[in-house]
């Protein structure tokens, strides 16, 4: 390691002062105060370097990349409970529901009061047709957080799914007293006949 770092410098004190000198990790200007650039791809030290470039590229459609991004993340911090979510929008996005239940199941496992976690992997159950499991997992994310309109809602859904349309019309009813004109309108729609 000497002898590299000493040939370096000799090959340095050759080039004059102020002519940028090319490297592969960067630009270095030879004057008495060196300065060295380091491409982004050095300067990621943490996870949070990933994880945000990786919301970027799931902002702008690059699922694949958003993966690989939240997957650094996380083997920089395996209990980043966001990063495990949002890889698993990312792959439910791309219909790796199996994919996406791992990752939304690891969140929970970091973090069992994560509300948005449960609900997430609810929908990639029931894009599978598991129902049940759906239904399980929505009422979890409700016991969470009792105002979860989205959960109600997506409650119902299954339960008329699987043929019990009063419990159906009941979890939109609670949904539309929160707000949500969806339900009001499957209240409408499948309710009131």
């Amino acid at each position: 390691m000497k002898k590299r770092t000493a040939f370096v410098g000799a090959i340095l004190s050759l080039i004059p002062f102020g002519q940028p000198i090319l490297m592969k990790t960067g630009v270095l200007l030879s004057t008495t105060g060196s300065i060295l650039y380091v491409p982004e791809k050095s300067q990621a030290q943490g996870g949070d370097f990933y994880y945000n470039r990786g919301v970027n590229k799931y902002d702008s459609g690059d699922y694949y990349g958003a993966i690989s991004d939240y997957t650094k993340a996380i083997e920089i911090n395996p209990n980043e409970s966001q990063a495990y979510l949002n890889r698993g929008f990312a792959k439910g996005k791309l219909k790796d529901y199996y994919g996406a239940i791992s990752d939304f199941t690891n969140a929970i496992n970091i973090n069992p009061q994560y509300a948005k976690a449960y609900y997430n992997r609810a929908w990639n159950k029931a894009k599978l047709k598991d129902y049940y499991g759906s239904i399980s997992d929505n009422t979890k994310a409700i016991e969470i957080n009792p105002n979860y309109t989205g959960a109600f809602r997506n409650r119902g859904i299954d339960k008329k799914l699987i043929g019990d349309l009063k419990g159906a019309c009941s979890d939109w009813g609670k949904a539309s007293v929160l707000g949500d004109n969806v339900s009001a309108k499957l209240i409408k729609d499948q309710c009131e006949r």
